[in-house]
């Protein structure tokens, strides 16, 4: 075997491996700006016409709400408890919906 020197790299697919790595490196780069992305981006969700409002992040963490005080009835506390449910489940649906957008490309990959 005089012409043999040694190694996998040449004829075995080295440089696929290595092609393959930077893709998988990009890839993760991208995730983690999508990740970054969502973490930044500020949803609304609303109940009532706006009265109630409820703002999460693009991972679903909550980061506040705004009542309207004429939506405030102390007789009536559990309408008010209702919108603000109501507000939080559109919120969470819209950055539930964000998330796929950004991240759902990923998840075929088994999680990159």
């Amino acid at each position: 075997m005089a012409g043999y020197r040694g190694g996998f790299g040449g004829g075995f697919g080295g440089g696929n491996q290595m092609q393959m790595m930077k893709q998988i490196q990009k890839m993760q780069q991208e995730m983690m700006k999508a990740q970054e992305e969502l973490e930044q981006a500020e949803i609304e969700g609303t109940a009532s016409n706006g009265l109630v409002k409820v703002t999460l992040n693009g991972k679903g963490e909550f980061l506040g709400i705004s009542i309207n005080p004429d939506v405030v009835d102390v007789d009536d506390i559990e309408m008010l408890e209702d919108l603000i449910v109501v507000a939080f489940n559109d919120a969470k649906s819209k950055a539930d919906e964000l998330s796929q957008q950004k991240l759902g490309k990923f998840s075929a990959l088994g999680g990159f």
